[in-house]
């Protein structure tokens, strides 16, 4: 540190010398020096109140930045979630085989109130009774003038009714954005698509779940961020689903039906072209399901995949075609028919008076119950048991239906000769339409074995064998016939060699025994017969036939011509051209002996 003098005693000495007054230069030295300190002491003041300053300006500015970001910000409503949780809205669009849009999301909003903030909430409450007529008046005016703080008052808005709500201009009541799923061919294939819910939920997003149909069994691949981009293609052509579904509900009309369903089904892969169930729901506003009653009264009730029926005489060329692949008859063998056949107190008859015997083509195409029973005592009960079980009939179809999974088949407890019988005309076991659709296909495809699906994946292999082409070609005439000078005669369509089988079974009630006038009619068909390409299975629950003097319950009545319209409808459709009917082939057939 350098010592700085107090007195410049160089001056002082000049002044004594020369008799100025050394007083004065002192006087003046002290002057500068107290300068010299207040200007020292002034900067260093003038420097904290700068930095002071500087501090209280950068407090003030991130206040009031956090201040202006929370009141332009929505509230969030009070749930417990863990930090940094974030609810993943995208949901991948649905297709039909030609690209066509089944199900995609839309943005919306939703509409909720944060009571603290309204200005009227009287006011604001009646303005909403007025625009959502379902409110509550009087409860909304409770939520808003209690001591609640968040309250949702509707998840999904249109754009007319957010406009509605926003002209109402209280500054409680607030949107959320958030994806919808949207259907917009409303209830077309809606057993298919099954329909979507919200999960959990934001007052900025909600998360969409599938709670039905192919929305449900394919929910984690459709939630995928990473697949969100690539629809999903289904088998279903939206074109031939909207035919079936308005001829059969103009057919389930007619026929003074409860319930109706139809399957169209490639005969060769199992893709299912439509799928529908009467009576049915817009998957856009899914009904709630039914908390009392029987669960087929449900209209979210899918008879084709979850309705398991007696199907009745639809079974019958199961038999003769087993009986043929295991070289037991020939379409030409005679099968007694002269009746009863009793079986301790059970007694199996014919609907008619058949004579004594008929051949196994006319045993199906006159729908003989005795002819069919004697058919299957040759075949016996594990051979019969083995071959159904092939087909399909002993398990849950494999298609990709949430529903499906439930849909078991109704076996006997056990298999006597009696059930042998009773199953061999759809008596006995109770099957699903998609069964018999899946298990027709396998038989008269060619014989090999199909899988049902409604979701397209390319290339299907061809599966295990069923029974040999010649077996499979001989029951596709047999069925032929039916149509042609049988029961199914109604079933005609000119140019697409229509055949199949007609099946009336009585309706079982529910605590035992069977109905005296309610019946399930159905007709299983194949077209072409002699190049089959389509499977189709039409079902009627209780249907009545009013035209005659009688009511007739009858399939051949019934079924038949709602599938020959389905027929007519759809077949250009698919791109199917109407075309001659091949000729029988002349000469000697071989046949089993």
């Amino acid at each position: 540190m350098t010592r700085v003098p107090l007195r410049p005693l160089a001056r002082i000495l000049e002044a004594r010398a020369s008799g100025d007054d050394p007083d004065a230069i002192e006087r003046e030295n002290k002057q500068q020096r107290h300068d010299e300190m207040r200007d020292r002491a002034r900067q260093r003041s003038e420097g904290r109140l700068l930095v002071l300053a500087a501090l209280f300006f950068v407090a003030f500015t991130t206040v009031g930045v956090r201040m202006g970001t929370l009141s332009a910000s929505e509230a969030a409503e009070p749930r417990a979630q863990a930090p940094g949780a974030q609810i993943a809205a995208a949901r991948a669009d649905i297709v039909d085989r030609q690209g066509r849009l089944l199900a995609t999301n839309l943005t919306t909003h939703a509409l909720y109130a944060q009571p603290p903030q309204m200005v009227e909430p009287v006011r604001a409450a009646k303005e909403l009774a007025r625009i959502f007529p379902d409110l509550d008046e009087e409860r909304l005016i409770r939520d808003f003038t209690g001591k609640r703080k968040f309250l949702w008052i509707k998840k999904k808005l249109s754009p007319e009714q957010k406009q509605a709500v926003h002209d109402i201009g209280d500054p409680g009541l607030l949107f959320g954005p958030r994806d919808m799923r949207l259907y917009p061919n409303g209830a077309v294939a809606a057993h298919v698509m099954g329909g979507t819910r919200f999960g959990v939920e934001g007052v900025r997003a909600a998360e969409l779940v599938g709670v039905g149909g192919i929305e449900r069994a394919f929910d984690e691949r459709l939630r995928d961020p990473a697949q969100a981009g690539q629809p999903l293609m289904l088998t279903l052509d939206l074109s031939v689903q909207s035919a079936v579904e308005h001829v059969l509900a103009g057919g389930m009309q007619l026929m003074n039906a409860k319930g109706a369903a139809a399957i169209l089904m490639d005969v060769h892969t199992g893709e299912i072209v439509a799928l529908a169930s009467l009576p049915d729901f817009d998957p856009n506003d899914r009904p709630r399901p039914a908390t009392e009653g029987s669960p087929a009264d449900s209209p979210l009730f899918n008879r084709a995949v979850q309705g398991v029926y007696e199907l009745g005489s639809t079974f019958k060329i199961f038999a003769a075609a087993q009986a043929m692949e295991l070289g037991l008859v020939n379409p030409d063998t005679l099968v007694n028919t002269t009746g009863p056949i009793r079986w301790g107190k059970h007694r199996i008859r014919d609907f008619h008076n058949y004579g004594k015997e008929l051949t196994v083509t006319d045993v199906i195409v006159k729908s003989s119950n005795l002819g069919t029973a004697r058919i299957a005592q040759m075949i016996g009960a594990e051979r019969q048991q083995a071959f159904l079980d092939q087909l399909g009939f002993t398990k849950p179809t494999a298609i990709e239906l949430i529903e499906a999974s439930g849909s078991q088949p109704l076996l006997p407890p056990k298999w006597s000769e009696l059930s042998t019988m009773t199953i061999s005309y759809g008596h006995g076991l109770s099957a699903s339409p998609l069964h018999l659709a899946s298990a027709y296909a396998s038989l008269l495809n060619g014989g090999t074995r199909v899988t049902p699906t409604v979701v397209k994946q390319g290339p299907i292999p061809t599966g295990p064998r069923i029974v040999s082409e010649r077996t499979s070609e001989v029951s596709r005439d047999m069925l032929r016939q039916v149509v042609a000078r049988g029961t199914a005669s109604f079933g005609e369509v000119e140019g697409y060699a229509v055949g199949g089988k007609t099946g009336t079974a009585d309706k079982p009630k529910p605590k035992g025994g069977y109905y005296d006038d309610k019946v399930i009619a159905t007709f299983a068909s194949v077209f072409p017969a002699h190049d089959p390409k389509y499977i189709l299975v039409v079902t009627l629950d209780e249907p009545v036939e009013t035209t005659g003097s009688e009511p007739r319950r009858t399939a051949g009545w019934t079924a038949v011509p709602v599938a020959a319209e389905i027929i007519r409808r759809v077949a250009p459709l698919m791109g199917l051209r109407p075309e001659i009917e091949p000729p029988a082939p002349l000469g000697v057939t071989l046949t089993a002996n």
